[in-house]
């Protein structure tokens, strides 16, 4: 059974009623981004645990459908607009599966937000290169909603972002918008149909169409763990130090809070102390198998 709540159990959606104990969320909107992958938008049933709801880019939930399972999902919408949780979900396994059949007005279970997030307070004053391919690009709209909201703050912001055909890639009706608040949006993609005008090829080669100021420029990126390792190349040869190099790890996170070991990434727990971390954290067993 999901556990309800009031404001006297709780002071956040984790709740001080337990770290493993899910709260009931009503799906109020369901949008497809693409073959197999849709956003979910959810509302906590109770009000008052909606109001004190908070998340910061870069954060998961773990979404609970009770009898079938847990799955850790990223958090896709506006941290300025924490009331309505987006959670963009590609269909892979018995839970998600199980996800694509909830229908507007369903109930499912949430807990969280968990895990580090982007160091968008730090970066303020800097140039921002995000980098990302398929759904990796979920975990990082926040940040880009976070800069549209505080764009004085930031310097020049461009996405690299690919997918596998032009069909697959997710959020395109919110490209336009990004652009209009001075971000460069760069794609590509592995296969291309004949009304594809743009570039044809791996999201790292996109380095090749741009400049990046190595003493003010930080990376962040999301996305399969070989592309990123490529990424990680092409910003290093660029000579941005480690320290300003962030990616988001993706592991098989079963608890969200540590206590499972699950997610153990060398000496840390990728649910906990990640999912994002800066690559001088991770270089030692970043590409080590079994890691």
């Amino acid at each position: 059974m999901i556990a309800k709540t009031t404001a006297s159990t709780a002071t956040s959606p984790v709740g001080e009623v337990g770290p493993m104990l899910p709260y009931p969320a009503r799906v109020v909107e369901i949008k497809e981004e693409a073959y197999a992958i849709t956003t979910y938008t959810l509302v906590f049933e109770d009000e008052a645990l909606q109001q004190r709801y908070r998340f910061r880019p870069g954060q998961f939930n773990m979404l609970y459908l009770p009898g079938i399972g847990e799955v850790p999902i990223s958090i896709s919408s506006d941290p300025g607009e924490p009331g309505r949780m987006g959670h963009t979900i590609r269909y892979a396994g018995n839970v998600t599966r199980a996800i694509s059949r909830l229908q507007v007005g369903d109930v499912i279970g949430v807990r969280g937000p968990y895990g580090s997030a982007w160091p968008l307070e730090r970066l303020r004053g800097q140039d921002l290169c995000i980098v990302t391919g398929g759904i990796g690009l979920a975990p990082l709209r926040p940040v880009i909603y976070d800069v549209i909201r505080h764009r004085a703050d930031f310097g020049r912001v461009i996405l690299l972002y690919g997918a596998r055909t032009p069909a697959d890639m997710l959020y395109t009706d919110e490209f336009e918008a990004w652009e209009a608040h001075d971000i460069q949006v760069h794609t590509t993609v592995d296969r291309a149909d004949a009304r594809w005008k743009g570039h044809v090829g791996v999201v790292p080669m996109l380095f090749y169409h741009i400049r990046l100021d190595p003493k003010r420029t930080t990376v962040l990126t999301c996305g399969p763990e070989i592309m990123m390792r490529f990424v990680i190349y092409e910003a290093l040869a660029r000579r941005i130090p480690q320290e300003r190099i962030y990616i988001s790890m993706e592991r098989n996170m079963k608890c969200g809070v540590g206590f499972c070991g699950h997610c153990q990434f060398g000496p840390t727990f990728v649910c906990k102390e990640g999912p994002v971390f800066s690559y001088a954290q991770v270089e030692p067993f970043f590409g080590v198998e079994d890691f």
